[in-house]
């Protein structure tokens, strides 16, 4: 080996106690970046469009939450008032944070087990019983004019089919207002939302358990698995964990952003604010009164409880199968 060989392999040595330098992790990226740049330009239409039409009016709302305008003035800046106003001086939404909560609590839960239990049961039927009962259960959520069918149910008229039953056998002698008695308002929203709430969810569940690999339950056959409850827990849910995922976030974006049930049962606004919600509340604010201000902090309100909500799912359903 010639010395200048030697001088060329003693230069590329870092001296003693000095570590050879490391790319950044910027240039890291930025080589990843060229790698797959294929991959980011087929991404990039979605991504403009997930920035422009739900980040940036998410960012938005947060900043105008801090002002006071009114859609005519430019906006002024009136820090945390608004916050302080919708917890300490708006009792009505106090009332629809309650209603919300409640309506979140049972219809969530109920309506994401019961998405799942049918679609386990439909999905052991043959493919095109599977196919017809698939479009009985999601039908509802697709309808058009589903409130119409509850209007005449529980229509506060002898007429109202609820009233015509009960008074037919003598449980009741006049009939009641169902939709226009405070008591009776939220259960039966939450009924109908029950019924409704097999839509997005349900899909998933059901395509989830198709892609369930069918080896891995002779898998678990030999490893000592001795029941279905054992195939359910072990092998079913961790398999289809993406979709399962998928359902929560669908339940809990569903049950605390209701209004369109409340609206046609119930009215706008309904009985002594029985069933307003904080979407109605928010549209009272930001579609009638024009205070987008006021209406942009509840909409972050609403936001922080939906992020609060999804980072509690995340962590249960990351345990399942453990």
């Amino acid at each position: 080996m010639s010395n200048i060989q030697i001088e060329k392999k003693t230069r590329t040595v870092p001296p003693q106690g000095e570590r050879a330098p490391r790319d950044s992790k910027l240039s890291r990226v930025i080589k990843e970046i060229k790698v797959k740049k294929h991959l980011y330009i087929l991404m990039a239409p979605y991504m403009i469009l997930f920035l422009m039409f739900t980040v940036l009016p998410v960012v938005l709302s947060i900043i105008i939450s801090f002002t006071y305008f009114n859609m005519l003035e430019m906006p002024k800046f009136v820090g945390w008032q608004n916050y302080t106003r919708l917890f300490l001086e708006d009792d009505i939404f106090l009332i629809a944070l309650k209603n919300t909560l409640l309506f979140a609590a049972i219809t969530g839960p109920v309506s994401y087990f019961a998405c799942f239990i049918f679609a386990w049961i439909i999905n052991e039927l043959s493919p095109k019983w599977r196919a017809f009962m698939t479009l009985i259960f999601y039908a509802p959520s697709i309808s058009g004019n589903v409130f119409f069918i509850w209007l005449l149910i529980f229509s506060g008229d002898r007429y109202g089919i609820i009233n015509g039953l009960l008074i037919e056998i003598g449980i009741l002698l006049e009939p009641i207002q169902w939709l226009k008695t405070e008591a009776y308002v939220l259960p039966i929203i939450i009924l109908v939302q029950l019924w409704l709430s097999l839509g997005t969810g349900f899909l998933a569940f059901i395509a989830g358990l198709q892609t369930v690999d069918k080896t891995l339950y002779e898998a678990g056959a030999v490893d000592g698995i001795k029941n279905r409850w054992q195939e359910l827990w072990y092998i079913t849910l961790p398999s289809m964990k993406p979709q399962l995922m998928f359902g929560a976030v669908i339940q809990i974006t569903t049950s605390l952003a209701v209004s369109d049930v409340s609206i046609q049962l119930a009215g706008f606004p309904s009985v002594n604010y029985a069933a307003e919600t904080i979407v109605t509340h928010l549209m009272d604010f930001g579609t009638i009164r024009f205070e987008m201000g006021f209406a942009s902090a509840i909409a972050t309100v609403l936001f922080i409880i939906m992020i609060g909500s999804n980072i509690i799912v995340q962590k249960l359903l990351r345990r399942v199968g453990e």
